[in-house]
């Protein structure tokens, strides 16, 4: 008996595509950082994170979630966000101070594991979470947070090298945030009235066009926003179990 052939579309493929494309950008980033091309390095890093954020929701909309899609982002996640951002750092920054700022980029790398892990273990748990709220920084976000001293030096040519000892204390701290169980707001949860929409819109226009004309400068102010919802996700996670305690 002829077993038949599993046939599928391509374009169920593409989520998969997207990921692998990821792959490629955060390994890229790595030959760059490398060869001394920061400012690609980066970039790279930042395409990957632009990347993970489409190939899930990609994957909802055509239907085509699997296992094999789940690991294999899974995985991406944790080359471009585990391993390049703290490697590209190490090599721009922490070669002068080699050993003990190996130490630091092994540090942020197992934090970034271990945040991977337990999101992996809570999204196959039967325990319903508070989705408003992500329980610690996401990898992407810490990837990118991580990167900020390499956005000031950008931004700030003329400004002296930062001390090897902050940026390093500076990528333990990111790595503490990612392993948190500090409430950071999500989102994917947020919900737009309609007549509001135009306005978010023009927003959006208006962050691709400081982005490509300011990019290292909007990056910095990007980060320091992102600090402020972390410290308004935990105060308002606090009210918000306050209230259904006293209820």
């Amino acid at each position: 008996m002829l077993r038949t052939k599993k046939e599928f579309s391509l374009i169920l493929l593409l989520p998969n595509m997207v990921t692998i494309a990821a792959i490629c950008a955060g390994m890229t980033a790595i030959r760059f950082g490398i060869q001394g091309d920061f400012h690609m390095a980066v970039k790279l890093i930042l395409a990957a994170c632009v990347l993970d954020g489409i190939d899930g929701r990609l994957a909802r909309i055509l239907g085509s979630n699997s296992r094999m899609g789940a690991e294999l982002d899974s995985l991406a996640d944790f080359l471009n966000f585990g391993v390049a951002p703290p490697l590209v750092i190490y090599l721009w920054a922490l070669q002068d101070w080699a050993r003990a700022g190996w130490i630091f980029v092994l540090i942020f790398a197992i934090c970034c594991v271990i945040r991977l892990a337990r999101f992996n273990v809570s999204s196959k748990s039967e325990i319903t979470e508070d989705k408003a709220f992500f329980t610690g920084v996401p990898a992407p976000a810490g990837a990118m947070l991580a990167m900020l001293p390499i956005y000031i030096s950008f931004a700030l040519p003329e400004m002296s090298e930062l001390p090897a000892i902050l940026i390093c204390g500076y990528l333990g701290f990111i790595g503490f945030l990612l392993i948190s169980r500090i409430p950071t707001w999500s989102f994917k949860t947020v919900k737009i009235a309609q007549e509001r929409v135009k306005f978010v819109l023009v927003a959006f226009v208006g962050l691709g066009a400081a982005l490509l004309t300011y990019e290292w400068t909007t990056l910095i102010v990007i980060c320091m926003l992102y600090f402020v919802i972390i410290l308004w996700s935990i105060k308002k996670k606090a009210a918000t179990q306050k209230k259904n305690v006293n209820t």
